[in-house]
């Protein structure tokens, strides 16, 4: 019994040792950014200031300011410079870690109120195929949007998938399947 609980501490041992690794490593791809995105301000003379944290197993960098209206260029239209500037910061960690980033930038939470937009999108349509009992596709979005708009659904017990090629992807929701 003494030897099973020695390994099953060992395995936390690790567990927690793994954390800490994964904890890093973030927190290296957040400042990997951060230099990154600070120069790329500077040469573009924009205010901005730039906040670290990790969420969801990524790590998440937005810039932002006193006066967001300032930051809208680096948002563009619907964000697609955004996305742009989002895999370019990604391309700058990559070259210096050797490791593919999954980081996630917002810009003058434009994110944020996107998620806010998208998770009330979704509580509709969800809303709509409990009602009918038919499934609902939704308009277009990008792979940020269409991963909110699946994670809403799922959270509600329904199904979705994604169909469609870029940039015309869409989700669909459905009703889940009755257990057999």
């Amino acid at each position: 019994m003494g030897e099973e609980r020695t390994d099953q501490l060992m395995g936390t041992d690790a567990a927690v040792e793994n954390d800490r690794d994964r904890t890093k490593q973030l927190e290296e791809e957040g400042e990997i950014a951060a230099d990154y995105l600070e120069e790329l301000l500077d040469i573009a003379d924009l205010d901005g200031d730039i906040d670290l944290d990790s969420r969801h197993g990524r790590a998440a960098v937005e810039i932002v300011a006193d006066d967001d209206e300032g930051l809208r260029p680096l948002v563009g239209r619907d964000g697609e410079v955004l996305e742009a500037l989002q895999e370019l910061t990604r391309l700058a960690v990559q070259a210096r870690t050797g490791e593919r980033s999954r980081l996630m930038l917002d810009v003058a939470g434009f994110r944020a109120a996107r998620r806010e937009e998208l998770t009330r999108l979704a509580e509709q349509a969800v809303a709509q195929v409990r009602e009918s009992g038919e499934e609902v596709e939704l308009e277009p979005l990008n792979a940020f949007e269409r991963k909110v708009v699946h994670d809403v659904v799922a959270a509600s017990g329904l199904v979705s998938d994604s169909r469609g090629v870029e940039p015309e992807r869409y989700v669909v929701v459905r009703p889940a399947p009755h257990g057999d």
